[in-house]
Formats: structure tokens, C-alpha cells, sequence
């Protein structure tokens, strides 16, 4: 990119990352309070956050656990809702697998909906990017996501009850999801993708323990790949 500098391009994505930070506070708040009201000790909130760092499945997972559900259930859970991530993983690996291990090690670490979804459309609209600049962009989204969603968790954990309910911070989930998947519908397979997830979630709600959901997702994701195979 003539001009462009690591610097700029990282402080570019740091800026761009930012409207982000919006409904990542909250979610992570009240991830903090419902992990400690569900009994979870602080070495395990946050342990959870570290290790996980997926909000989606956390809760999925969290959920599971408040409702004694068998171990086996919560893990499957867990995977079920963070199998995205390797499908994020194949699809930016083109722009970035030329990095050495320990930089994607970093990278597939900091590889989160927000960080994906925001570097993903910027490789597409900038193809003769290089490499160095691919990264530092990447560094740049992931700078206001990935700390504020550790330190929000803990203030969420901390703070516990004094969070008053009426605030609603579970309006930040759902419309962190929207904010990054409406831009995404670009393709037949991608909206054939995302109405089978919802008529088929909305049809299975009868299923215990809340697998529908993740039934949902599996028909919505053969449904796109069937899409695309049959389209190339």
C-alpha cells in the first residue's frame, strides 16, 4: 500500500476496531457477574476468559454448567459454538499463513469474531496488501477487543450484584453478532446459511438442554457448504 506504514496501518485497525468496544464492555461485564453468581470463583472467571476467549461459547458452556448438565454435554456445547473458529481460522489462513509459528500462534489466539470479521473485509478490499501490513492490521483490531474483554470480565466479577439488572447488558450479544454477520450476507450461501439457522433453531426449541441451537448450527453450516459446492 503506497504510503502506508506498519504503524499507520496498525493504528488504522486500532481506530476501526473501536465502535466494537461498545458491546464488548458489556458483554464481558456480564459474563464476569453471571459466572460469579453461578459460584464460580475469580481464579476460574477469569481462567475461563483467558483460555476461552469466546463469549459465545463461554455462556453456552456456563449455561450448561448452572443446569448440571453432564460434562460431556458442556464440552460438546462448547466446541459445537467455537467450531466458527476454525472455519475463521481456513478462511483468513490465505492472508496470513505465510507467518512464522510463533506469530501464528499469536494471531490464531487473538482470532476472535471481531478480529476476524474486521480484518477478513480488509484483506478483500485491499488484495495487494502485504503481508507485514496484513499483520499489523490484525495487531490493530485486536488491541481494544482482547484486553478490555479480560478487564471488563473482571470488573464484571467484581462488581457482581452492584450491576444493577435494569441496565441490560445482555443487549450486547445479540447486537455484536448482527453488527458483524449482516455485512457478511454477501453470497446466496451465506443467506441461505443464516435463514436455515434461524428457522431451524426457532423449530427446534423442544429439544432438551438447549441442543437445538446447536443442531441449528450444523444444518445452517451443511446447508452453505452444499450451497457453495454446488454453485463453483
Amino acid at each position: 500500500m503506497p504510503g502506508e506504514t506498519k504503524k499507520s496501518t496498525y493504528l488504522r485497525g486500532l481506530t476501526d476496531a473501536l465502535p466494537f468496544v461498545v458491546v464488548v464492555v458489556p458483554f464481558a461485564l456480564l459474563f464476569g457477574v453471571v459466572a460469579t453468581e453461578a459460584g464460580l470463583p475469580m481464579s476460574q472467571v477469569m481462567g475461563f476468559s483467558f483460555l476461552v476467549v469466546a463469549g459465545a461459547s463461554q455462556f453456552a458452556a456456563l449455561q450448561f454448567m448452572s443446569e448440571n448438565a453432564p460434562i460431556l454435554v458442556v464440552l460438546a456445547s462448547a466446541l459445537a459454538v467455537n467450531l466458527r473458529m476454525a472455519m475463521y481460522s481456513a478462511a483468513i489462513t490465505p492472508h496470513l499463513g505465510a507467518l512464522s509459528l510463533p506469530r501464528r500462534l499469536i494471531v490464531s489466539y487473538f482470532l476472535v469474531d471481531q478480529s476476524y470479521a474486521m480484518s477478513v473485509a480488509e484483506y478483500e478490499k485491499k488484495p495487494a496488501m502485504p503481508l507485514h501490513l496484513k499483520l499489523a492490521y490484525f495487531a490493530g483490531v485486536s488491541t481494544p477487543i482482547c484486553p478490555l474483554w479480560f478487564a471488563s470480565t473482571y470488573l464484571g466479577a467484581r462488581l457482581g450484584d452492584a450491576i444493577p439488572a435494569e441496565y441490560g447488558l445482555d443487549f450486547a450479544m445479540p447486537i455484536a453478532f448482527l453488527a458483524m454477520v449482516a455485512p457478511a450476507l454477501r453470497t446466496p450461501a451465506h443467506i441461505a446459511a443464516a435463514a436455515v439457522s434461524i428457522i431451524a433453531s426457532l423449530a427446534l426449541t423442544w429439544v432438551p438442554l438447549n441442543l437445538g441451537l446447536l443442531l441449528a448450527g450444523l444444518l445452517a453450516m451443511m446447508t452453505g457448504a452444499e450451497i457453495e459446492r454446488r454453485m463453483s
